[in-house]
């Protein structure tokens, strides 16, 4: 083969790219094959195939050109893939207690103005699970008619002596509900939760017991305070995290707005009575600070499914309140 190379590299050119001619033969397991100057004989490697042409290449070449390959790759910079996270919830860095104070700030009235709807992300709450909009303009005006006072109140916000009772009875079998709980279940969860300082059953029982003594009837629990109980004792036994979403907004909603709306009523129906709903032992907001600490220490432990779940279950809780809160004015 090194002597066929190199007497080609002595033909002229156009001699040299010549195709080269084969003769096979139908007897002899040979073909001949002819180029211009010589001719030589191959023996077929396969019988009866056509003859098979192996083209050399510089073992070199392929070495140089593949180590070039090599170095080229290793020359490119490697690309790493690009981590996505997950856009946060409005107030997620605090804990679910600063969440779910968002969904508060969406369902209700502040200075007269709606608070947008971009502050909270619409995956907290969806259409199936928050009020209407005109309950939620219902328990914007009720809190704005118990926390804006004026001579205009009584003419637009009007409570009774009955639905003032209906309040207080259905207010005081909710909060002995959440309070039985959380005292009675086996879960670790509620243990957390017992004398926090925010307990108001024993008060309204005090409260009630006034009343009856000055011959007013105290009425059983209406539908709102009797749906909401039913749902909870449910809630409480499914699911430990969506329980106690009502059991915190609960205690905020009444801290927050009940107690002014109480003592409002009480300006006009009982010529300022100072009523035990409203009355508390310590600081109020340093009770509600360990309550808010506590619970977001369960929540960092709870998947962001259950945490999206407490907010759903916060806008129920609100709804739940503010159909109770009506009865003052029925």
């Amino acid at each position: 083969m090194m002597r066929l190379s190199c007497f080609c590299q002595h033909l002229s050119m156009d001699s040299a790219f010549k195709s080269p001619i084969f003769h096979p033969t139908a007897s002899f397991s040979h073909s001949q094959v002819s180029f211009p100057f010589f001719s030589f004989q191959a023996q077929y490697l396969t019988l009866n195939k056509p003859p098979t042409i192996l083209r050399c290449s510089n073992s070199s070449t392929i070495s140089s050109t593949t180590n070039g390959n090599n170095n080229n790759m290793a020359g490119l910079p490697v690309k790493k893939k690009r981590k996505r996270y997950r856009k946060q919830y409005p107030g997620e860095n605090e804990g679910i207690t600063e969440e779910m104070r968002f969904v508060a700030m969406r369902l209700r009235n502040i200075k007269g103005k709606k608070v947008s709807s971009d502050s909270v992300s619409d995956s907290e709450t969806d259409t199936e699970n928050t009020p209407s909009d005109q309950e939620k303009e219902d328990d914007s005006e009720t809190v704005k008619s118990g926390e804006n006072g004026g001579d205009g109140e009584a003419e637009t916000w009007s409570p009774t002596m009955e639905g003032f009772l209906k309040y207080l009875v259905d207010s005081k079998f909710v909060f002995n509900t959440i309070e039985r709980i959380v005292d009675e279940s086996d879960d670790v969860a509620y243990a957390y939760f017992r004398k926090t300082g925010l307990e108001r059953s024993a008060g309204l029982s005090k409260d009630l017991e006034w009343f009856s003594q000055r011959d007013l009837v105290v009425p059983e629990p209406s539908n709102p305070g009797v749906s909401y109980v039913n749902y909870l004792e449910e809630l409480a036994e499914k699911s430990a995290p969506l329980f106690l979403s009502h059991f915190y907004n609960i205690y905020f909603s009444h801290i927050a707005g009940g107690q002014v709306i109480t003592r409002k009523v009480s300006d006009q129906l009982l010529e300022g009575t100072e009523l035990e709903f409203y009355k508390w032992e310590g600081d109020v907001q340093e009770s509600l600070k360990d309550v808010r600490k506590n619970l977001n220490m369960l929540g960092e432990h709870w998947s962001r499914d259950d945490r999206n779940k407490c907010l759903k279950e916060a806008a129920k809780s609100f709804k739940f309140l503010g159909q109770i809160v009506r009865l003052i004015i029925l």
